[in-house]
């Protein structure tokens, strides 16, 4: 065994002296020791809480072998299906099987099932009908209420219930999965933890419940677009750690309970997470097969921050992380870099430092830790709140002491930025620092469609606001003698994108001659307010009427408009 990692075996337990383990993770993606990788950072949490913890990578589910290998755990099983929707991780958008899965040993496909997290908890309760269950990772997460689902085209009840599982722990889950734990040691039973944040229970009765709200049922929102608009509408401003109340939701004649999300990690709880004593590697089982393909996307990047203030209707990150920022110390990612240069595969470039948007390291608001996120108006839209300070002298200060570190030789921002939070003088020390020294070449935006009224309904700036940031882009390159390209993100067919605002879009792409090379379909994520869109015709926060492209050749039209070739140019200057 090699001894930086966990457990995957029997004889890894032998070798560290153990007869039993606490608590056995299961997940649909390869055991890869590395922070971006979720099912690492439970395992390392648990075990810096004083738990034996192992893992069970990537199932064959056909068969009961694999959940039997490392025997029965004394508190519980964790499954997750890995870093993605894991059939999203099979399929594309338009159901075409796809040809590699990058959380995967050498790209393979086909090594975790369709609906993982239900399939790997039926298999478990099946083989060990007394041990407790505890759901987690992104596809729980957005699927922990009645919700819709694309793949079926149906409104499906709280995969808690599916799965057959006792608890459910959404969002990122550090701080409840080890709250669980300990509950679980000190003897209580897995029914009785109905008062941890950031979880999801199942009761018979509510009438104990305090300072909830119940919002409508799952055998109406089935039936009821209108109701299943509110029920979401409900659910989604309820969505905030300090001011969010518990939701209860009836399924059949039992209640789906979520309790309030998890209060944000403190600036040390955050830095400890990253800077356990982690292999950063694939597990070794896997170097006969090439590794594992996300590993090399992230082995030379850094996570310096959690959580979206950006609110975009069609990503789940708002619902899953938050809309308030937590950062990192500059010390913590000073220390983990130090930890980096010493990696065999280190060459001296950083390829990424940031989190969901990488300008909002360090941003704060005066409300956040006080009344939450707003409930009635947005951090960036319109136009940013005043409330809202960005932390742009914390990020320069951090690039500047990074770039002392020896061995570090480039320091890039792979992250996407927000565009809107670059187009003002007081962003002009950081936007020429970005340009003088941490662009690799090509910058990543996300104007995701180029209509007003489209950009509207996603909860994204409007056109002339991107156009703003190229030209100040343009002028920085130029100022710095470089020749710099901008890489632009779009959707096609998003709720909104009617054939006209199709055509002029490509029209608007054509007379600037962008040929985008990153598009991408509109995949209707469960529990975001795109896919209620999709779902109900109607924008769920207002009750318009929305136009839903879903035939599936006006989708294939929409995006062939747009990307007529494989063949691109990037705009630049």
């Amino acid at each position: 065994m090699n001894t930086r990692f966990l457990p995957i075996c029997k004889q890894d337990m032998k070798e560290k002296g153990w007869d039993e383990l606490d608590i056995i993770l299961i997940t649909g993606d390869a055991y890869v020791d590395h922070p971006s990788f979720g099912a690492a950072v439970i395992a390392r949490v648990l075990e810096s809480a004083g738990f034996k913890v192992g893992i069970i990578a990537q199932p064959d589910w056909k068969t009961s072998d694999d959940f039997l290998k490392l025997g029965k755990p004394r508190l519980f099983f964790g499954i997750t299906a890995g870093n993605m929707d894991s059939i999203l991780s099979n399929y594309t958008i338009n159901r075409s099987k796809r040809k590699q899965d990058d959380y995967s040993p050498g790209g393979k496909i086909g090594l975790r099932p369709n609906r993982a997290t239900i399939v790997y908890a039926n298999k478990v309760r099946e083989l060990f009908p007394d041990t407790p269950i505890v759901l987690g990772g992104i596809e729980a997460s957005l699927r922990r209420l009645a919700h819709y689902d694309f793949w079926s085209d149906a409104v499906r009840r709280s995969i808690l219930l599916d799965a057959k599982a006792d608890l459910l722990v959404y969002g990122m889950g550090e701080k409840q999965i080890v709250e669980v734990a300990n509950r679980l040691q000190k003897g209580e039973d897995i029914k009785s933890l109905d008062n941890i944040r950031g979880t999801v229970i199942i009761k018979k009765d509510i009438s104990g419940l305090k300072n909830y709200l119940e919002i409508p049922f799952f055998e109406e929102i089935e039936k009821d677009k209108d109701k299943f608009n509110e029920a979401f509408r409900l659910f989604y401003l309820e969505s905030d750690p300090v001011r969010g109340k518990t939701i209860a939701q009836k399924h059949g004649d039992r209640f789906v309970i979520q309790l309030p999300p998890e209060k944000p990690l403190t600036y040390k709880e955050l830095d400890d997470i990253y800077l356990f004593d982690y292999a950063r590697l694939p597990h070794p089982s896997y170097d006969k097969e090439g590794g594992v393909p996300g590993f090399e996307t992230v082995k030379n990047s850094i996570i310096s921050h959690r959580g979206c203030s950006g609110e975009c209707s069609f990503c789940s990150l708002g619902i899953h992380q938050g809309r308030i920022i937590q950062s990192r110390s500059r010390e913590s990612i000073v220390k983990e870099i130090e930890i980096l240069t010493q990696q065999k595969y280190f060459k001296g470039t950083i390829t990424d430092i940031g989190g969901p948007t990488a300008n909002l390291y360090a941003a704060d608001c005066k409300s956040w830790e006080r009344r939450g996120a707003c409930k009635d108006k947005k951090c960036l839209m319109p136009s940013k709140c005043q409330n809202l300070k960005l932390g742009y002298d914390e990020t320069l200060s951090l690039w500047d002491r990074i770039k002392k570190i020896k061995g570090v030789k480039h320091i890039f921002i792979g992250s996407g930025l927000r565009y809107d939070l670059l187009t003002d003088k007081q962003s002009d020390r950081y936007l020429k620092a970005l340009c003088r020294e941490h662009v690799s070449g090509y910058l990543k935006v996300a104007p995701e469609h180029t209509v007003d009224k489209v950009l509207e309904l996603m909860n994204k700036p409007g056109i002339r606001v991107y156009e703003r940031f190229v030209k100040r882009f343009q002028n920085a390159n130029r100022e710095l003698g470089k020749k710099q390209f901008i890489v632009n993100y779009f959707i096609t067919s998003h709720p909104g994108a009617d054939k006209n605002a199709s055509l002029e879009m490509a029209r608007y792409l054509s007379e600037r001659k962008i040929r985008p090379e990153q598009i991408q379909d509109f995949i209707p994520l469960p529990m975001t307010v795109s896919a209620a869109m999709y779902w109900t015709g109607k924008n769920p926060m207002t009750g318009e009427n929305v136009y839903v492209p879903k035939d599936i050749k006006e989708r294939k039209w929409q995006r062939a408009l747009i990307q007529p070739t494989n063949n691109f140019t990037n705009q630049h200057c």
